[in-house]
């Protein structure tokens, strides 16, 4: 392996797929179930980090999804949801992130009287806490709000409407998850043509657990600005007896546009996606020319860190600092943000020692 831990974690890095609830400290989760009276299948921190890692590693999305009650069931307060916010912020910076977007479904988490504002508002306010304290430790980090909506719920324009209200406090964009299967995206056509309308911009998972059709909605019918996952891109890639890549029409559109890639190599391993990070396709697209992400998904369930999935990704392919930083590159030129905010932050990794 070409890739040093120590120079990898203090290399910046983008992290654009991330989510909120699948971040928590063990030991949060044990203080906050503690006051609330939540029932937690381990009660220490050690035993409690294993038991999501090893739930979550199924072979199935539903099943890793399920680890998420847990994680919900403990952020139903805006004191809560301040503390999980400002920490997640902490480990951020810890691991040599100096921008990120946290994404969250804020509809799951008003069962003790919240409103969808009062908890974005909890969420920004926690992020705010979480950047000023690495800042006055010499930390330079910023994190952004991605508000969710849940494909499996009853379609409605209420998180595309909020993330519109808070675009000016902290909210980066909208984001569609949850099980593919048998639900499309497409049942979220009006907040997506709500989004575009207003110039706001969205990523939607797919290609995790359906084929390359549902990314093909997600861009041509949905009109994604980024693709959550992406992985299943790689079955309209055929390859002719000179062993070259040929693209099917569809492919070479999302090459051609650069339509970034949220790839996640452990989660994916984790949810039967791919059987291995060695066969995973991040290598071969990247090499093909698309923009693809490195990304940890869900910290806590896939005991991971971006540093990690770097480290991984240099074990399978021997990657170098330099493919670190072209990736890094990638996901700099990504963000939910200004053209001068994209501009410094390709600065700074494209500089960084």
């Amino acid at each position: 392996m070409s890739l040093d831990l120590e120079t990898l974690q203090a290399f910046p890095k983008v992290s654009l797929h991330d989510h909120l609830d699948g971040a928590l400290r063990p030991q949060t989760i044990i203080e906050l179930a503690a006051d609330s009276g939540h029932r937690l299948p381990a009660d220490n921190a050690d035993d409690l980090g294993r038991w999501f890692a090893e739930s979550a590693d199924s072979g199935s999305l539903a099943r890793y999804l399920e680890t998420f009650d847990q994680t919900i069931a403990v952020t139903q307060t805006a004191a809560n949801l301040r503390r999980v916010a400002a920490e997640f912020v902490a480990d951020l910076a810890a691991d040599g992130v100096i921008y990120g977007e946290a994404r969250w479904a804020p509809e799951q988490h008003l069962r003790e009287g919240l409103t969808l504002r009062q908890s974005v508002e909890a969420v920004r306010d926690g992020l705010a806490e979480g950047m000023a304290r690495c800042r006055a430790r010499g930390q330079d980090i910023e994190v952004r709000q991605l508000l969710t909506a849940m494909r499996q719920a009853e379609p409605t324009r209420d998180v595309a409407e909020l993330a519109l209200s808070y675009r000016d406090h902290g909210v980066a964009g909208f984001d569609l998850a949850g099980p593919e299967n048998g639900y499309p995206s497409s049942r979220f056509l009006e907040s997506f043509q709500l989004l575009r309308r207003n110039s706001a911009y969205y990523t939607i998972h797919a290609g995790e657990a359906d084929g390359w059709e549902s990314i093909c909605e997600a861009v041509k019918v949905c009109g994604a600005n980024r693709i959550g996952h992406g992985v299943a891109i790689i079955e309209d890639i055929q390859q002719d007896d000179a062993g070259d890549a040929v693209l099917g029409d569809f492919a070479g559109y999302l090459l051609n546009e650069q339509i970034p890639l949220e790839m996640c190599p452990s989660s994916n391993v984790q949810t039967g996606t791919v059987p291995s990070i060695e066969a995973h396709p991040i290598h071969r697209l990247d090499r093909l020319g698309f923009r693809v992400t490195v990304n940890p998904d869900n910290r806590l369930m896939s005991a991971t860190t971006l540093t990690r999935e770097f480290a991984l990704l240099g074990e399978a392919f021997d990657y170098s600092l330099d493919d670190v930083r072209r990736l890094g590159i990638n996901a700099a030129k990504s963000v939910f943000a200004a053209y001068g905010v994209r501009k410094a932050l390709v600065q700074r990794i494209a500089t960084a020692g």
